[in-house]
């Protein structure tokens, strides 16, 4: 076939098919080009998801009627200065948004600029444009969009349902408004509940996080403030206990340009490792800003997508300030597991209304208390040194009522507490007070030998002993991997059978697993002899410890190091040297445990990203009981 030039209206339509997919697309490309405006307002109304209308109203600074013009015409934009493309400091630069619009949809405009007596109006269906006419209108713009894809039907049937494209609609607009705080952005229309987030003031961010993501989020996130090489990182981001079961939490942004960066998704991932599990991920608004120059906005044609000219930077800098802020959190584990407690305890005994949190509630925060141990400076120590073997709880004989059944009422707790024995009164006795102003109290009891009741001021604090000491240990062993890892040697070599290929995998990691200090040897077809396990994992099963190395390492590429993927490693480590759920300990174990967790970092979540603890405050804990 000879080669023929295309039409304006066939190319108009291909490079709609690029800019213009779904309804949501158009609301990003009108509210954008109003930002870029200068609008201190934007409103947008839309009817069946979109695809019946899009309307976008702004105060922004109009156009003229030169401008409107060629503004309908393509690749023509007042956001680029000299041409140069490596400058782009605006959301929008390329001028294929309303002629691509226009060429698929009936597209009317309304604008004024303060330079002229009236505003003007022009209407684009189809691709075909008429002349501008004299329209009665405040300075700013008003676009209309109807009947999407009229044009082209065939990407009609490529829609979601109504419900679907208006949800994807507000995505865009709450991504919008997290970008550019100082614009008020409202919602509205007859397919969608009404949105309206009301304009911040410069430097409180946090306020239209609160408003996109909820004051649930705010509560249980810490501060993202960093720098590197003219890079400046800033934000919130979530507890490691806050999860969430997909990505659609994570707000990013660069330049005040919305993202979904995949560079930037896989250095959040990194960041939260050793603190969440792989299946679940961290809510997250974080913001990127640096030079123009140093990214490249223009890799895609909706711009979701950046280049970085430094990539290892940036990644250097999330995952390095998302772990830092983490850690620097402490003991604190997100407040929704509380009220999650709280609900199933109302649920169970009948509540029919739903508990809330009171005014003292909110997230555990206790990341910011001085505390006089040092888990960075501390001395290692086996694990049976720090958590001795278990007790024999004194044997209690069994309840019998007083003799004298006249007694008075005010006098049976004394009954009864005279009926269990010496050695349980002495459980009764109350905890020293400066042990229950500690963060995480004074433990009071152990029960099913697997979790931890501790007393605080203000309520009390449930610890899974397992998932608490596995966080422990986790950090002990990647402070010893930053050094030289002591080890211990077995006194007889453990010999683990598994499949040739798993066999094949260790061995050919043994010089790196014993930098880490686990030492292994082969022993003939389908075998290894353990020799040595690192001295911080204590009495641990090697058997169970190789099987699952060898399965981390299978599921990595063979050119991955184990230093790489350290994190993993030594999380495996730590969950096989970790007390068990199960374990009797004694009191002064228990709150050995609480304080150690108190001084670690990220203590209040596993490895796998469990919660280590739960805490109830008091004032709920009455509203159960109805004494609020």
């Amino acid at each position: 076939m000879p080669v023929r030039q295309l039409s304006e209206t066939t190319v108009n339509r291909i490079a709609a098919g690029e800019v213009v997919e779904r309804p949501a697309s158009v609301v990003k490309e009108l509210v954008e080009n109003a930002i870029d405006a200068g609008a201190s307002r934007v409103e947008v109304v839309t009817a069946g998801g979109g695809k019946t209308l899009v309307r976008v109203t702004d105060d922004g600074a109009g156009m003229t009627r030169d401008d409107l013009t060629l503004a309908v015409e393509r690749h023509c934009t007042s956001k680029l200065q000299e041409d140069d493309l490596l400058d782009i400091r605006t959301l929008g630069f390329r001028g294929e948004a309303l002629p691509s619009i226009g060429s698929v949809a009936e597209l009317a405009i309304e604008t004024r600029h303060e330079s002229e007596a009236h505003g003007w109006s022009l209407t684009v269906s189809g691709g075909e444009k008429s002349e501008p006419r004299p329209v009665g209108l405040t300075r700013g713009t008003r676009i209309e969009v109807r009947n999407l894809f009229f044009a082209t039907p065939a990407r009609l049937k490529f829609l979601k349902t109504d419900r679907a494209e208006a949800g994807a609609v507000t995505e865009i607009v709450k991504r919008l408004a997290l970008a550019h705080p100082a614009v008020r952005f409202q919602l509205s229309g007859s397919d969608r509940s009404s949105l309206d987030l009301p304009a911040v003031r410069e430097g409180e961010t946090e306020a239209r996080i609160a408003q996109v993501m909820g004051d649930e989020f705010v509560g249980n996130a810490v501060p993202i403030v960093a720098d590197r090489e003219g890079v400046r990182l800033t934000g919130l981001a979530g507890l490691g206990t806050y999860q969430k079961a997909n990505a659609l939490s994570q707000f990013l942004f660069v330049n005040g340009r919305p993202v979904r960066d995949k560079l930037l998704m896989g250095a959040i991932r990194a960041g939260y490792a050793d603190v969440m599990a792989r299946d679940r991920f961290p809510a997250v608004a974080l913001y990127v800003d640096l030079d123009p120059h140093e990214v490249d906005v223009n890799v895609h044609p909706t711009k979701a997508d950046v280049r970085f000219r430094d990539p290892g930077l940036v990644r250097g800098l999330v995952v390095g300030a998302l772990r830092h802020a983490l850690a620097a959190a402490g003991a604190r584990a997100a407040s929704t597991h509380g009220a999650a407690t709280l609900q199933t305890l109302a649920l169970s005994a009948g509540a029919n209304a739903p508990l809330r949190r009171s005014s003292g509630g909110g997230s555990s925060s206790y990341g910011a208390r001085p505390m006089a141990f040092d888990w960075r400076t501390a001395p290692l120590r086996p694990l049976d040194d720090v958590l001795p073997g278990g007790f024999e709880v004194p044997a209690q004989p069994p309840y019998a009522p007083p003799a004298a059944e006249t007694a008075p009422v005010q006098s049976s707790f004394d009954a009864v507490r005279e009926s269990v024995g010496a050695d349980a009164r002495a459980g009764l006795a109350e905890p020293a007070p400066e042990a229950v102003a500690r963060p995480l109290g004074a433990a009071r009891a152990q029960i099913h030998e697997t979790y931890i009741v501790a007393q605080t001021a203000d309520g009390l604090v449930i610890v899974d002993q397992h998932a608490a000491h596995e966080r422990l240990v986790y950090e002990r062993l990647k402070a010893q991997l930053a050094g030289r890892v002591t080890t211990q040697m077995l006194l007889i070599p453990d010999i683990v059978d598994m499949p040739e290929e798993d066999a094949d995998r260790l061995l050919a990691r043994a010089g790196e697993l014993a930098e880490l200090g686990l030492v292994v040897e082969g022993f003939g077809p389908g075998a290894v002899a353990v020799r040595e396990v690192p001295a911080l994992l204590g009495t641990v099963d090697a058997s169970a410890l190789v099987r699952d190395i060898a399965d981390e390492i299978a599921e990595w590429d063979q050119a991955t190091r184990l230093k790489e993927r350290l994190d993993h490693v030594a999380a495996t480590m730590a969950c096989h040297g970790s007390v068990r759920a199960g374990r009797r300990l004694r009191p002064e174990e228990m709150d050995a445990l609480l304080r150690e967790m108190e001084a670690t970092p990220a203590a209040g979540q596993c490895n796998h990203g469990r919660p280590a603890f739960v805490e109830l405050k008091l004032a709920d804990i009455e509203r159960l009981f109805g004494r609020r």
